[in-house]
C-alpha cells in the first residue's frame, strides 16, 4: 500500500496503547499506524499475566488506587493513578464490546474469573485463555481498528526522524524495517528501502519499552526503545534544524526504574520466557538451592510482596554467599526455582497452556517438576515525559504506553496495571490530540533514499548491541552502585561512537537505527540511576541502600542538556 504524504493523525506503534488512540482519533481524522513489524508484534501481544480493573464499584477503584500507590514506593503521582483506576472499567467494557474474550468460571455464567498477584488487596485480574492476555487484548483491538475506514497501517515500518516547523512537531520520516536481507532472499524477495516524508497534525509515540537494552529480558526483539529515542533527539533532524523555540529533545522522566520480572525461565540455552506472577498468584512457591522457601526473610506478603522485592530476593538468594555485605565480591552461582508442585485445586495446564507448553519443550512441568527462575527486565516506569493527557513537552509530540511517563507506576508497577494503562492513557491521549487540534502543516520530499550497511558493518552493529547489553546487565540491573553505573557510561559512549562512525558514512540500516536507540536509552538510564542516590523501588543502591524521602521523594527529569534534576510532582 502507498503511503500518504499527509494524515491527521500519525501513531507509531501498534500495541494497545496505539491501538486504542487510533480508534479514538479515527472518529475525527485520518490515522496512519506505522509498525516496524507485522500487526501484533508489540509488548503487549505478549503479556501474559493479565488486566487489572476494578469492577466492584468505587470501594474497589479506591482500592486499586492504594494499592497502585503503595506498589510504587512513594512515587506514584496520585491523579494518574486515580485516572487509571476510575477510567479502566469503562475502558475493558469497551474491549470486551469490541469482542475481546476474558476468561469466565465453570458454572457462573456472566461471571469473570478474577485472581490475585503480588502487591493487590483482592483479586481484580482479568485473563484470556489463562496465560495469554495480552495476546487476545492485541487481537481484539487490531481486528477492530482494521476494519476502520480511517485507519491505515505501515506494517514493517519505522520512523527514522521527527520533523519540526513552526515551533512544534509537523511530521516524520519514514524507512523501510524489513527483515535482513539474508532472510529477504531466502525467502525470494528483494529489500526494499523505502524512504518517505508525512505531514501530520500531531504524531504520538506509542512504540513501548526498551527491554532489550538489557541481554537478559523478557520482552521481544522489537523493544529497543525507538520511540523514546526519536522524541529524545528531537530537534536534530538530518538538515541540521530544531524547532524554533524549544531546546532540542522531549523531556524524558524516571528512567532509572526498570523493574526487572522476578521470575524468567533460567534454563541455558532458553529464552528468558516470563514464568507468569499469575502462577504465585495461584500458590506457587519459591525456594533456593537447598529447598527451602526464602521470601519470609524479605516480606510478610511472600511470594505475593511487590515484584521489587520478590526480585531484589531472588538475586540475592542466587548470590554465591547471600548472607555477605553489599558490594562484596560476589558472583551469582545458585540456583532458585519456582514450585507448584503442592497446588491441587487448579487444572495447572488448562489454567496456564502457554506456560506449560513453553516449558515441555525443555522437558519441565509444572505439575512435578522445580521450576528454574531468575529476574529478568521487563518493564520501563519512566519514559517521555507528558501529563496525563499525553502532551510532552515539545508541542505536537505525545506518548502513551510503556513509552510515556506519567507518574502512573512510580519507582515500581503494580502487576497487570500495564495493559490498562495502554487503554487508559492511550484513550486520554487521543482525547488531548483533538482537544488541541494543531493544523497540518506542510513538509518537504524526503531526498533520495540512503545506502544500507555493508555485510561487514552489520556484522560489527550486532557485535556492539551484545556488548551494551551484556555491559547494562552486569552494571545497571537490579544491584547498582556508583562504580558499576560509571563503567557503564564509559562502554555506552565506546558503542555511541562507534556506531555514529557507520552512521557518518550514510549508511543505514533498522538494525543501526536500533543500536543507537539503545545506546540513548542505556544512557538515560545510567545517568538517571547515577543521580538518584538512594535505593527506591526497582532501584536499588549498595551504596545508598536507604530511601531518603528528604531528597528524593521527587520524580527525575532528564533534559536536553543531558542533565538531570529531581522534581516533585
Amino acid at each position: 500500500m502507498a503511503k500518504p504524504s499527509k494524515v491527521d493523525f500519525l501513531v507509531v506503534g501498534a500495541g494497545v496503547a496505539g491501538l486504542r488512540a487510533a480508534v479514538e482519533l479515527a472518529r475525527h481524522g485520518e490515522v496512519l499506524v506505522v509498525t516496524k513489524e507485522s500487526l501484533g508484534e508489540s509488548n503487549t501481544h505478549y503479556a501474559q499475566g493479565g488486566i487489572a480493573v476494578a469492577m466492584e464499584g468505587d470501594e474497589d477503584i479506591a482500592l486499586h488506587v492504594d494499592d497502585t500507590v503503595n506498589a510504587g514506593d512513594g512515587l506514584v503521582y496520585r491523579p494518574a493513578a486515580e485516572a487509571l483506576a476510575s477510567e479502566g472499567p469503562l475502558r475493558v467494557a469497551e474491549l470486551i464490546e469490541w469482542g475481546a474474550n476474558f476468561d469466565r468460571e465453570s458454572g457462573a455464567a456472566g461471571q469473570f474469573l478474577r485472581t490475585r498477584e503480588g502487591a493487590h488487596s483482592r483479586p481484580r485480574i482479568l485473563h484470556a485463555s489463562g496465560d495469554a492476555t495480552g495476546a487476545e487484548i492485541s487481537r481484539a483491538l487490531a481486528d477492530y481498528a482494521r476494519v476502520h475506514k480511517r485507519i491505515r497501517f505501515a506494517e514493517w515500518t519505522r520512523v527514522s526522524a521527527l520533523l519540526c516547523g513552526d515551533g512544534r512537531v509537523i511530521g516524520a520520516e519514514l524507512a523501510s524495517a524489513e527483515p535482513a536481507r539474508t532472510a529477504l532472499r531466502a525467502a525470494g524477495r528483494r529489500p526494499v528501502r523505502a524512504h518517505h516524508r508525512v505531514a501530520a497534525r500531531s504524531i504520538l509515540i506509542a512504540a513501548g519499552g526498551a527491554g532489550q537494552v538489557y541481554s537478559d529480558t523478557t520482552n521481544p526483539a522489537v523493544a529497543t526503545g525507538d520511540g523514546i529515542a526519536l522524541a529524545a533527539q528531537l530537534g536534530l533532524p538530518k538538515d541540521g534544524t530544531s524547532c524554533e523555540g524549544q531546546r532540542a529533545g522531549a523531556e524524558l522522566a524516571d528512567m532509572e526504574f526498570y523493574q526487572f520480572h522476578p521470575t524468567a525461565l533460567a534454563v541455558t540455552g532458553a529464552p528468558r520466557f516470563l514464568v507468569s506472577e499469575a502462577l504465585r498468584g495461584e500458590g506457587a512457591y519459591l525456594r533456593n538451592g537447598r529447598g527451602e522457601r526464602f521470601m519470609e526473610r524479605y516480606d510478610a506478603r511472600l511470594e505475593l510482596a511487590p515484584r521489587d522485592v520478590v526480585a531484589r530476593a531472588i538475586a540475592r538468594e542466587m548470590l554465591a554467599d547471600p548472607s555477605a555485605p553489599p558490594g562484596a565480591a560476589n558472583p551469582a552461582t545458585r540456583t532458585v526455582y519456582l514450585d507448584m508442585r503442592h497446588v491441587r485445586d487448579i487444572d495447572i495446564l488448562a489454567r496456564f497452556p502457554g506456560i506449560s507448553a513453553f516449558l515441555a519443550q525443555y522437558g519441565l512441568d509444572l505439575r512435578r517438576d522445580l521450576i528454574p527462575v531468575g529476574p529478568a527486565a521487563h518493564y520501563l516506569m519512566g519514559g517521555i515525559r507528558t501529563d496525563l493527557g499525553g502532551r510532552t513537552s515539545i508541542a505536537g509530540l505525545y506518548a502513551a504506553g510503556e513509552a510515556a511517563c506519567t507518574g502512573v507506576h512510580g519507582a515500581n508497577r503494580l502487576a497487570s496495571n500495564s495493559l490498562l494503562e495502554g487503554l487508559v492513557f492511550g484513550a486520554r491521549a487521543a482525547q488531548a490530540m483533538l482537544s488541541d487540534s494543531l493544523p497540518l502543516v506542510a513538509v518537504e520530499s524526503a531526498g533520495p533514499a540512503p545506502k544500507h550497511v555493508t555485510a561487514r558493518e552489520a556484522k560489527q552493529i550486532e557485535t556492539l548491541a551484545a556488548a551494551l547489553r551484556a555491559s547494562m546487565w552486569a552494571h545497571a540491573g537490579l544491584l547498582r552502585d556508583e562504580s558499576a553505573l560509571r563503567q557503564g557510561l564509559v562502554d555506552e559512549a565506546a558503542c555511541t561512537s562507534a556506531l555514529a562512525k557507520i552512521a557518518a558514512t550514510g549508511h543505514t540500516s533498522r538494525r543501526l537505527s536500533e543500536a543507537q536507540s539503545l545506546c540513548q536509552a542505556a544512557r538515560a538510564i545510567l545517568v538517571s540511576a547515577l543521580a538518584r542516590t538512594e535505593s527506591r523501588g526497582a532501584h536499588f543502591r549498595n551504596d545508598f541502600p536507604r530511601r531518603d524521602d528528604k531528597r528524593f521523594r521527587k520524580h527525575s527529569v532528564l533534559g536536553s542538556d543531558g542533565r538531570v534534576r529531581f522534581e516533585a510532582w
